[in-house]
């Protein structure tokens, strides 16, 4: 499982890099159009994301701030990342 959520944090981190890349220097024609539809969709549902994680996370971890930007940038593989600890944490034997 963690090689997955790795694999997947560089593949997210590629296509941000992307993203980011068209809004500066846009590329031609229809996919820098279509790029900047992607990038909407993005953001409004890593937001969705971020809320999600607050929604799960508030009660267990202490979050602060910089806790947010990590579910933002990374989406569902940090909501994996975060779910692992606390499963690990949960089935730690307890003195």
């Amino acid at each position: 499982m963690k090689i997955f959520i790795i694999a997947g944090k560089v593949f997210t981190s590629l296509t941000w890099l992307v993203l980011i890349v068209n809004l500066l220097m846009p590329f031609e024609g229809n996919v820098s159009i279509a790029l900047n539809f992607f990038l909407a969709f993005t953001v409004m549902m890593h937001g969705f994301q971020v809320l999600i994680f607050h929604t799960m996370f508030s009660q267990t971890h202490q979050l602060k701030a910089k806790d947010y930007i990590k579910p933002f940038a990374f989406g569902v593989f940090t909501l994996l990342e975060y779910r692992q600890q606390l499963l690990s944490q949960n089935s730690e034997p307890k003195a």
